[in-house]
């Protein structure tokens, strides 16, 4: 009788493939110095033990290229010092959150906390873990993420020096393997049956959940919900109530409503730390630069950029479902224009603004928009561009009143091209609630189709990044709005100068001549 053979399929292939690599580089990564005495190997594992963060380094040279962050030792030290700890790692990509929990898991089941006098642990003795459990979104994907412990486990030449042979021959499958010391790692996607689970007489005491969430489950309530009841009845129904466990989120918050959202009212400590910090600064420099960064986040969509580097999902087109564009008219053709800049003085990570707003029989466009983080002296050369597109028309040149404002017009008056300085005025108008504005005056605007963006400019950057704050703007929102908060403010006031004549204190004059012109 012919044998018949499965055909390796796609998925299983390109694990194949991965296990591979990752043999291989822990393999050339760990060489180990075989004149070492008994003595020295005592006294160099005791030293690494006493300092986790050598013993990442020594141990996982493979995955330990770039020095660890702040963010980082902090995050180990809570682990390690907390045998009972419920924590949610809402790291950005490319933070290393996979990572480094893989290296603290095996540091507590090899080495363990360090010593503690509690429940069933002699004095001086390290409590060691027993049992994990690394639960994704599928069984595929929860494999995947154990491999990386598996593979250091079987090959990693360090770790099988200072701390023993490590494969047990009788349980060593991807998905479940126990070590020849008895600690037991098991895989498991959401909604299996985790009954039952024990590694003995051991329940797990460490149950990591790495991207439990899916953007397709997330636009189902329903489907969150239940899964977050998986999660809390049958996942970590599988602790002991006697014994301490580690329990860890992995993962960035893709939804408003995700697994992971709902993590964060029950840890201990929620760690949310995003591609950059408030100052637009790489959180890991050592690793991400702001070229990289730069370069990484200009091959996304903002929407994308939030969501997986900043933590900030948001909902595309809940208020501006999608922009309009039509073609300006020429610069003459408008009777009222208003260019307005939101200086976003307060936060150095947020965009300034500078728009320019005309109306043309009943319809309010926006001609030019500069939109970007930059220096104030470069925000003052779009104010010179606008001038130049303005021309001899009349215009009205506003600015949000901040603090500091003083100083932005100081540089403003010294800023002065050719003699000729740009006659602008703050905005001092009381502004109620920055989302309520923007929807009350601009949304019925746009679904009446009389809002909007200038169609000669729908190639470059500054209108494009316009248009998506537009798109992502919805209430409870967390993503930037300078540009839609400058176009209310120029939408406004042309309506004021409209309906009440000139406004007080706003002044209306006419720019250098220059030929550019719409």
């Amino acid at each position: 009788m012919e044998e018949v053979f499965r055909p390796v399929k796609r998925t299983e292939k390109q694990m194949l493939v991965r296990w591979d690599l990752l043999v291989k580089e822990i393999l050339e990564s760990t060489e180990t110095n075989n004149d070492e005495t008994e003595e020295e190997q005592r006294k160099r594992i005791a030293h690494l033990e006493a300092h986790p963060e050598e013993w990442f380094n020594f141990y996982f040279p493979a995955f330990t290229y770039a020095p660890s962050a702040g963010f980082h030792r902090s995050a180990t030290e809570r682990v390690l010092q907390n045998r009972e700890w419920y924590e949610v790692r809402m790291w950005s990509r490319e933070l290393a959150k996979s990572t480094r929990t893989m290296m603290e898991v095996l540091y507590l089941v090899l080495v363990g906390h360090p010593p503690v006098l509690n429940k069933g642990v002699p004095n001086g003795e390290r409590f060691k873990k027993r049992y994990m459990l690394m639960i994704s979104n599928s069984l595929d994907n929860a494999v995947r993420l154990l491999m990386p412990y598996k593979a250091n486990l079987e090959y990693n030449r360090r770790l099988i020096k200072d701390y023993g042979e490590q494969q047990n021959h009788g349980a060593w499958q991807e998905s479940e393997f126990i070590t020849q010391k008895g600690a037991a790692f098991r895989a498991l996607g959401a909604g299996q049956s985790p009954r039952g689970t024990r590694n003995e007489e051991t329940r797990p005491d460490i149950i990591i959940f790495d991207d439990i969430d899916t953007d397709a489950d997330c636009l189902n309530p329903e489907l969150v919900a239940k899964k977050w009841r998986w999660i809390e009845e049958a996942a970590v129904g599988t602790r002991s109530v006697s014994e301490p466990t580690s329990i860890i989120f992995c993962g960035t918050r893709i939804a408003v409503g995700s697994c992971i959202e709902y993590a964060t009212r029950l840890a201990d400590h929620v760690d949310e730390i995003n591609i950059r910090d408030a100052n637009g600064r790489s959180v890991w420099p050592e690793k991400n630069s702001e070229l990289d960064i730069d370069r990484v986040l200009s091959q996304k969509s903002y929407a994308a950029q939030q969501k997986e580097y900043f933590n900030n999902p948001l909902t595309e087109g809940s208020v501006f479902k999608k922009m309009a564009y039509k073609p300006a008219r020429h610069i003459t053709d408008y009777q009222v224009l208003v260019c307005y800049t939101d200086p976003s003085y307060k936060d150095t990570n947020d965009f300034k603004a500078v728009v320019l707003v005309g109306k043309w029989q009943g319809e309010f466009h926006i001609i030019k928009c500069f939109l970007d983080k930059v220096t104030t002296a470069q925000m003052i050369g779009w104010f010179y561009r606008i001038m130049d597109i303005v021309g001899d028309s009349k215009c009205l040149y506003l600015i949000e009143e901040v603090f500091m404002q003083d100083a932005i017009k100081k540089e403003i008056i010294a800023a002065g091209r050719n003699g000729k300085t740009i006659p602008i005025t703050g905005d001092t108008r009381k502004k109620p609630d920055k989302y309520t504005r923007i929807e009350t005056v601009l949304e019925p605007l746009h679904r009446n189709g009389l809002l909007y963006l200038n169609k000669y400019e729908k190639d470059n950057p500054h209108m494009q990044r316009l248009e998506e704050q537009f798109t992502a703007f919805a209430p409870g929102s967390r993503a930037h709005d300078d540009g839609p908060d400058a176009v209310e403010g120029a939408v406004w006031m042309i309506m004021m100068k409209e309906g009440k004549g000139k406004t007080d204190g706003i002044i209306a004059a006419p720019a250098p001549s220059n030929s550019k012109r719409f």
